[in-house]
């Protein structure tokens, strides 16, 4: 984006004491950032999933067994299971 669009004129000028020509990227402040997946709501999904997850390795499911129903690699089963996130 082309900054004198955007941007007061003594700002412009101020900024340009520091770097002139070259790209700039402002990051968000801390309070806008969402963590991945909230918005699509992916996350949600994800959550409930491991939720399942974990339910069914407390039931008597195996690693293994669940690898297999989620279509996931039993390192990540075991990831997901032995997490300490309800």
């Amino acid at each position: 984006m082309n900054a004198s669009k955007v941007l007061p004129e003594k700002l412009i000028v101020e900024i340009q004491k520091y770097i002139q020509g070259e790209t700039l990227y402002i990051p968000k402040q801390e309070t806008e950032y969402r963590k991945w997946g909230t918005s699509s709501g992916g996350r949600g999904l994800l959550d409930r999933r491991n939720t399942d997850i974990r339910n069914s390795f407390i039931s008597g499911s195996s690693i293994q067994q669940l690898a297999d129903e989620y279509y996931l690699s039993p390192e990540t089963i075991k990831k997901i299971v032995y997490s300490h996130k309800k």
